[in-house]
């Protein structure tokens, strides 16, 4: 079956919380859009998946924290950042009054992420 849509379509007015909207799925993928305004991570919350993510920025900003690095990224539309599983990372901010339109891409990470997760004999 063949699908379609606009991937700024359909913006909420009023965010209570961040919006996911899956676009895609599979057992190996998951592509969805992530709408923000205003929103970030508890502030003792840090992610840490067991898959990895690639996120580009649409629209909007937000600064992204990386566990191990020195400052927060500052991502503007078209900055994108690739997190390989157990990345620990955080959502420091996201615009505050123009949604952050983040397109997200999950899966089960590249060759060398799981070489380097492998036992070492």
């Amino acid at each position: 079956m063949t699908t379609s849509g606009n991937i700024f379509a359909a913006m909420p007015d009023e965010l209570a919380g961040e919006q996911f909207t899956e676009l895609l799925s599979s057992p190996h993928i998951k592509i969805e859009r992530i709408v923000s305004r205003g929103h970030a991570s508890a502030p003792d919350l840090w992610y840490d998946q067991d898959w990895a993510e690639w996120v580009i920025v649409l629209a909007g900003a937000a600064q992204l924290m990386i566990a191990g690095e020195v400052a927060p990224r500052t991502l503007h539309p078209g900055d994108y950042v690739y997190l390989p599983p157990h990345v620990r990372h955080r959502v420091v901010w996201t615009h505050s009054t123009l949604a952050t339109i983040w397109l997200a891409i999950h899966h089960n990470g590249t060759a060398a992420d799981r070489e380097r997760a492998a036992p070492r004999a």
